[in-house]
């Protein structure tokens, strides 16, 4: 099997456990977009068992919670498509209405340069806002 998910991390790691990781992912524009990636390669949440859903769904939720104390956005967008690369993952993105989208999806027209929001340390930020979460 050729997938991108199940032999690399896919970014910056800020948290791990034995079902998922949490990454920040490398994206100049939005360096603060975050995915949210199960270990096991299935493609649909209803793959999973209800308590794993329930766990991947808590950590979603978590990272979308961090985001939002780090870095106060305007929005957060919560997505999970999978076809491209068909392994469970969830894209966790902090929107600013300076963005070079906002209004519309990341995967859209750009509407203009728009404002990359972060800081120097914005990993271990991130790492600190998801454990005390």
């Amino acid at each position: 099997m050729n997938c991108e998910l199940c032999h690399q991390d896919g970014g910056d790691i800020l948290y791990r456990d034995d079902k998922l990781r949490v990454i920040l992912v490398a994206d100049a524009d939005y360096p603060a977009f975050c995915r949210v990636i199960w270990h096991a390669h299935v493609k649909e949440m209803t793959d999973l068992a209800p308590a794993d859903r329930a766990h991947v769904l808590d950590w979603v939720l978590r990272t979308e919670r961090a985001l939002r104390d780090v870095l106060n956005p305007d929005k957060i967008n919560l997505a999970s498509f999978g076809n491209m690369v068909p392994h469970l993952h969830w894209h966790v993105i902090p929107r600013f209405a300076d963005d070079k989208h906002f209004p519309n999806p990341l995967w859209g027209a750009a509407m203009r340069d728009g404002v990359a929001h972060s800081t120097p340390t914005l990993a271990a930020q991130l790492r600190h806002a998801l454990q005390a979460g």
